[in-house]
């Protein structure tokens, strides 16, 4: 026989040219393009969210500032320093009553459910709206020379802060102290919910004639 046995050749690699490359003109994924529409409007509305949430802020400090320093707080039981105490123990009472009913929140486990506790959370963002005009509208500018005539008129930052120089210093002592009171009534309350567990460990036998140490007779342990 005159044939020769020659070995199979391997085959090459398919070249750079030959291999499969990710097409330029392929369209994304339905997924990306939600979430690049989703954060494009997300960037939209943060500027417009932000100004509707200021809004309110800036019309109470405009049209019942002066009235609310001039007369209310004045003829407020206790005089004006009275009504910064009762304004800062609301502070911490304000945020609970906004803040809680949104832990309650589930949309996964009930929307109607998780809905009415948004709703249920609204008043306290409200009074919270009427706290934060009551302490906005003590802040002066920050420029010295900005402290025009309006500002020192009646009811006005400056005329605040000439009539009333530790407003700031009642104020804050007082939402410390109602927030230190409700912190600790949180936790009274929350060790009363707790039940206990029942305790495991029987009770030593009553001591008998034959077993003075109430172990019946057991011998006790090497």
């Amino acid at each position: 026989m005159s044939g020769t046995s020659a070995k199979p050749k391997r085959r090459k690699a398919a070249g750079p040219a030959l291999r499969y490359a990710h097409k330029p003109g392929r369209p994304p994924s339905r997924s990306r393009v939600k979430t690049s529409v989703g954060d494009r409007l997300f960037g939209c509305m943060v500027l417009p969210g932000f100004l509707v949430l200021l809004m309110p802020l800036v019309l109470f400090d405009m049209y019942w500032s002066h009235e609310l320093w001039g007369d209310f707080a004045p003829a407020w039981p206790g005089g004006g320093y009275a009504f910064v105490a009762t304004v800062g123990a609301l502070v911490p009472l304000i945020f609970l009553a906004w803040v809680f009913p949104l832990t309650r929140m589930n949309w996964k486990k009930s929307k109607p459910r998780s809905l009415v506790w948004a709703v249920a959370s609204l008043p306290g963002l409200t009074a919270g709206y009427l706290v934060g005009g009551v302490i906005s509208s003590t802040f002066r500018p920050k420029r010295r020379r900005d402290w025009d005539a309006d500002c020192y008129s009646e009811g006005g930052p400056c005329w605040v802060h000439v009539h009333y120089p530790w407003l700031w210093a009642v104020g804050l002592v007082a939402t410390l102290a109602a927030a230190a009171l409700l912190i600790t009534l949180l936790v009274k309350l929350s060790r009363k919910a707790t039940p206990t567990p029942p305790s495991t460990s029987a009770p030593a036998g009553a001591p008998t004639p034959r077993s003075p140490t109430g172990i019946a007779g057991r011998r006790p342990p090497a």
